[in-house]
């Protein structure tokens, strides 16, 4: 069990190959902002690369796929129930609150949202599922469910194009099929789903507005999404930063929102996970008052606290899950839980300061770039166990997955370089539920995300890893 690479190539090959794949990226729109050009990441079409990539597909077993895509619908509905719970989330984080700024602004919030008994009638979820495969338990394990700004639905549908491509030209000598290669068609099942949720809100002047960062680098993956919506619905996008949101909107008295005097159905959030999105009062005002409205969140507020790692903690506890999933369900997703704790628990502190490279500690974040491995676990806890009160309470302890290494070559900025590497397989699933109808919950595409062994941290935008797609194999 593994995500091993197919045979491997010499260096004139892989170089070839690389260049071939490169141009197809620049053709094909798998590109992001090239961080040596500044405009990149405010101005279309200005300073493109191809976005880094892995040259060869990543084999992966079928039957851990299969297990993964069928979590997709369980995890969409998981999501919804434990985000109508408000008093299960208000207590979950409470002491998370107390010592993490960014946390209890969310939480406050959804305590007003709570206050006056504010009705989400249509709910839209596009959520990720993280896994790896662990070989020392021959396993699949989630590292995390993300919930909101679940990223690279446009690039990674791409990717599996790219790969297909490739086998196609080069397959024949490495052994490979490029119909083992699965169809991904995140991108436009995410657009689908955001279509539906603006249908269902059922004002056609309305548009879609996507939240989006002051410098996205990272943008074109985005609009795919945009573009699907205008090509296939007649939907237009508009994207607005928070700061842009508190300065052009309002809410009107019946809950319309209006941004730039245009109606808005969906509120699309590819920003707004991370403190540094949130630099004054103004975007903190902007996400309250897009709450506030009648508008289609994607996320909620709820959602976005149920994607907290801190639930996740907490939904891995004894008799948990049962409040929320049928029994044949529960079963399903405690097998694929890894080993959580919260740090209230001494003995599990004492273990890892003596065995850190067993554990991982993570804070309440998203993006990737912050999560503490090694010697530097065991320093942190031993300081925050020092410093007392509650700072513990804004971390939790995971215990640490080792998928097996296998070679890859890894494209980045027109070089291919050659190395160990290992993979994370991300699995995204739509919900969408309008009252009591469910109207959409589906397993829609995934992405892979493979990095050199030697590097803990996983995100792609982060630069610590390249996309990839998957190799389906028997093992």
């Amino acid at each position: 069990m593994s995500a091993a690479m197919p045979p491997a190539m010499d260096p004139a090959a892989a170089g070839e190959m690389a260049r071939e794949a490169a141009a197809w990226c620049s053709l094909h729109g798998l590109v992001v902002g090239d961080r040596a050009d500044q405009r990149s990441a405010t101005v279309p079409g200005v300073g493109l690369v191809h976005a880094p990539f892995s040259l060869l597909p990543a084999h992966f077993p079928e039957s851990f796929w299969r297990q993964a895509c069928e979590l997709a619908p369980v995890f969409n509905e998981l999501v919804d129930r434990v985000s109508m719970d408000g008093n299960f989330l208000q207590n979950a984080l409470s002491k998370t609150r107390q010592v993490d700024d960014f946390t209890s602004r969310l939480l406050e919030i959804h305590r007003k949202m709570m206050e006056i008994n504010k009705e989400e009638n249509i709910r839209l979820g596009l959520h990720r599922s993280d896994y790896m495969l662990d070989s020392e338990t021959s396993s699949l394990l989630q590292i995390e469910l993300n919930t909101i700004s679940a990223s690279f639905p446009g690039l990674g549908s791409l990717v599996s194009d790219l790969h297909r491509s490739l086998i196609k030209q080069y397959g024949t000598s490495l052994s490979l099929e490029h119909k083992r290669v699965p169809a991904n068609a995140a991108s436009t099942q995410f657009s689908e789903a955001l279509a539906q949720a603006w249908s269902e809100f059922n004002i056609d002047s309305a548009v879609i507005m996507m939240i989006v960062q002051p410098e996205e680098r990272n943008m074109y993956d985005q609009y795919w999404l945009s573009k699907h919506l205008q090509d296939s619905h007649g939907i237009t996008t508009i994207r607005k930063t928070l700061s842009q949101v508190e300065a052009e909107g309002q809410v009107l008295p019946d809950g319309t929102l209006l941004v730039g005097g245009q109606k808005v159905a969906v509120v699309y959030f590819r920003a707004g996970y991370a403190p540094n999105d949130y630099p004054s009062e103004a975007e903190w005002s902007a996400r309250l008052m897009m709450e506030q409205s009648s508008a289609v969140k994607c996320p909620s507020i709820s959602y976005h606290l149920v994607g907290t790692k801190k639930i996740q903690q907490e939904l891995a506890k004894p008799n948990v899950l049962e409040r929320f999933l049928k029994s044949e369900e529960i079963d399903k997703v405690r097998k694929c839980f890894a080993g959580l704790w919260s740090l209230d628990d001494e003995y599990i502190i004492k273990t890892a300061v003596e065995k850190p490279e067993l554990f991982v500690l993570k804070p309440q974040r998203e993006g990737g770039g912050n999560n503490i491995y090694g010697l530097d676990l065991r320093e942190t806890l031993v300081r925050l166990q020092k410093e007392g009160g509650d700072a513990l309470a804004a971390y939790i302890l995971m215990q640490r997955i080792f998928p097996k290494a296998s070679p890859a070559y890894l494209v980045r900025g027109g070089v291919c370089h050659e190395g160990l590497a290992i993979s994370e397989l991300g699995i995204y699933g739509a919900y969408l539920r309008n009252k009591d109808k469910v109207v959409i919950n589906e397993q829609c595409g995934y992405l892979m995300r493979t990095k050199v062994s030697s590097s803990d941290e996983g995100g792609v935008a982060a630069g610590f890893a390249v996309l990839d797609s998957l190799y389906l194999t028997g093992k």
